[in-house]
């Protein structure tokens, strides 16, 4: 199950209807979720909002209780056509709000010969404590790098990552980011929410990031190269597309899934969530994303070489940065300590 790149429980209902047929129908509880559906979906002036209706309300004639409705509601969010939007049942919701999905694969950060830089991004959700440890772990792997000397470049690789909560991912990637706007969720309506860097910690949607500054890089501005593969989706992307348009910057492997896209949750009245597109990514020069991103060099990735020596996608991204980073200054390791 996809997790919720921006799950802001927005109340879109006013609980169980009061009146003389107590709980909600079946008809109302659909109702509702078409309405939030129409007026809120980023493809909302896209789609034959009649058709889909008369489509849905067909398919629901036999419903009884709003949890008949369930496969309808599923289905419409799939003819919306975002590729983004799905829906939890009250029993799915329940579980990722009690944080079973709170485990991510662990962050891994090593130093790569040339005085360079690697580091890998996972997919991370879940409860505070799960985020909390992510972007200690995160930070601690930079600074591991960096504990031997400069890196005169980086290799940030966002391959297998699936998405999920993109508040620790770029609180781990702002040095690399750089300062300023770095890009922003744009609505169906044309109005947007920008994502900045401000002395190294981000700001979504004009909150700042939880967990303070990032350290800054012993090499400011370095260049970098981005992995990414087809399961590079969702919150990845944006991570990706906050690198797009960066100076230095150079993107290897394979095209992502293709949903660059932003989702809230809206929850029904018996607890289901409608998980709603409604946003697509735009970079810092204002392009907007919302379909899959290939890279500027294609190199195929073969899954069980990842982490290994014969991992081709990280040796062309290598080749590429020591031609970049090869006029650098980067300081040497410090000498060991004086025995005598």
């Amino acid at each position: 199950m996809p997790l919720l790149l921006v799950m802001a429980l927005l109340l879109a209902g006013d609980g169980w209807a009061a009146g003389r047929h107590g709980p909600q129908s079946a008809r109302d509880y659909l109702s509702h979720a078409l309405d939030v559906m129409e007026t809120r979906s980023v493809r909302r002036d896209q789609v034959d909002w009649t058709h889909l209706r008369r489509e849905a309300f067909t398919r629901a004639e036999s419903a009884r209780t709003p949890s008949d409705t369930y496969p309808v509601i599923a289905q419409a969010l799939k003819d919306l056509g975002d590729r983004h939007s799905y829906f939890l049942t009250s029993t799915e919701a329940a579980i990722q709000r009690q944080g079973q999905e709170d485990t991510f694969p662990g962050l891994t950060g090593r130093r790569l010969p040339h005085a360079l830089g690697y580091l890998a991004l996972p997919a991370v959700g879940g409860a505070r404590e799960t985020r909390d440890t992510y972007v200690r772990q995160g930070r601690a792997a930079v600074k591991e790098v960096e504990r031997n000397g400069n890196a005169c470049g980086w290799i940030i690789d966002l391959r297998q990552n699936e998405g999920g909560l993109v508040g620790p991912m770029f609180a781990v990637a702002a040095p690399f980011l750089g300062e300023g706007k770095v890009g922003a969720f744009v609505f169906a309506d044309g109005t947007s929410t920008p994502w900045s860097v401000k002395n190294r910690r981000p700001e979504l949607n004009g909150e700042q990031s939880p967990w303070g500054a990032a350290d800054p890089l012993r090499t400011p501005d370095p260049p970098v190269a981005v992995l990414t593969d087809g399961r590079t989706a969702s919150s990845a992307e944006a991570l990706l597309v906050a690198f797009r348009g960066r100076p230095g910057t150079r993107t290897f492997g394979a095209e992502s899934r293709g949903v660059p896209t932003g989702i809230e949750g809206f929850p029904l009245s018996d607890g289901a969530v409608i998980a709603l597109t409604t946003a697509r990514d735009a970079d810092r020069t204002g392009r907007v994303y919302d379909e899959a991103i290939p890279p500027d060099q294609n190199v195929p990735t073969v899954r069980t070489d990842i982490g290994t020596d014969r991992d081709e996608v990280v040796k062309a991204a290598a080749q590429w940065l020591q031609e970049v980073a090869g006029g650098r200054r980067c300081e040497p390791p410090p000498a060991p300590p004086d025995s005598r």
